[in-house]
């Protein structure tokens, strides 16, 4: 049996490793925001019916991505384990340093897994699919919109397909690096989460963004009543809360500098997106100890060229001066 792929969040875990209470916890190694996007309150009837498909949740988060038709699913790691058994068996180009679900899911339905390289405008022959995340996770590269669409341009030619996961790309407020307006295309899927961006992992909501074969077949293949009626309550109110958004991603973009910014005046090469910040070095293991042995968790990497460490976005300024403090003195510790 494979081992467990490794997330962020596993918090419960660590405490009881390092012997911390869970309340002492800092976690920072989740990409996920942490101000919360305050859900109002939930209507009686989303707890007691189930869920309606023509709530207007789909033709919403459409309009919300510009994107031709959206279909809602339990989150795009739904959505990830599912699509593989919908497309033709093939090989399947995934980073070598990326989210850790695609190749499984892809190995489980009988695709043979390669690994991509991110740097070339031109695939090898024999890829079939490509699943690639932008920005990456957790690396933050950003893939140019004309090289994903030429590569879709390649894929389509062969039967193939491109699947783009997005799970990060509300942060940056604009159009410029999603493919959401050309999900129309056939054999180009866009996956967008709503958990990173509002905070709302826990209601377990995503969309794929799609042509209607593949779309229909994947809607197929997940059933009916994919998401919970109070999780389809709370996106409608997070996608139509303009000021809310906007607001939201000024701050992540002015905590997420700060962040890099002390991780570089520590000597450190930060790569940042705007929930979270990596940075690759040989000191990574021993630092995310000494870290957690204060009671704040990071999410560390061994499988990239070099070790590295994800740290995520703090909530309040109490929660920032407490790990500056621990980041500046588990460094010296280390060294």
């Amino acid at each position: 049996m494979a081992d467990p792929i490794r997330h962020g969040g596993n918090l419960r875990e660590t405490a009881r490793r390092y012997g911390i209470a869970l309340g002492d916890w800092l976690d920072l190694s989740t990409g996920i925001n942490p101000r919360v996007y305050p859900v109002p309150p939930v209507p009686v009837d989303a707890w007691r019916r189930l869920p309606e498909d023509a709530d207007g949740l789909a033709e919403l988060a459409a309009r919300h991505y510009g994107a031709p038709e959206a279909l809602p699913v339990a989150g795009s790691q739904a959505a990830i384990r599912a699509l593989p058994g919908v497309l033709k068996r093939g090989v399947a180009a995934v980073a070598p340093l990326t989210y850790g679900e695609y190749g499984p899911a892809f190995e489980r339905a009988g695709h043979r897994i390669v690994s991509l390289d991110v740097a070339s405008i031109d695939l090898k022959d024999d890829i079939d699919h490509v699943i690639v995340a932008n920005p990456n996770n957790p690396t933050t590269e950003r893939i140019a919109r004309d090289v994903l669409l030429r590569w879709h341009e390649q894929l389509s030619r062969r039967g193939g397909t491109l699947v783009v996961d997005e799970a990060f790309a509300d942060a940056y407020g604009d159009t410029a690096i999603s493919l959401a307006s050309e999900s129309g295309r056939p054999g180009l899927i866009v996956l967008r989460s709503v958990g990173k961006f509002y905070g709302l992992a826990g209601i377990r909501a995503g969309f794929v963004l799609a042509a209607p074969p593949l779309r229909d077949a994947l809607s197929e293949a997940l059933g009916a009543w994919t998401v919970s009626g109070p999780a389809r309550h709370a996106v409608q109110a997070a996608f139509n809360d303009l000021s809310w958004q906007a607001e939201t991603r000024a701050t992540l973009a002015r905590d997420s500098a700060r962040l890099a910014a002390l991780i570089r005046n520590q000597g450190f090469d930060p790569h940042a997106t705007p929930l979270f910040v990596w940075f690759e070095t040989d000191k990574a293991k021993a630092l995310q100890h000494a870290l957690a042995s204060r009671g704040i968790w990071t999410r560390l990497f061994e499988h990239g060229a070099l070790p590295s460490l994800r740290i995520g976005l703090t909530g309040s300024e109490e929660e920032w001066e407490r790990f500056e403090e621990a980041f500046n003195v588990a460094v010296k510790a280390i060294r």
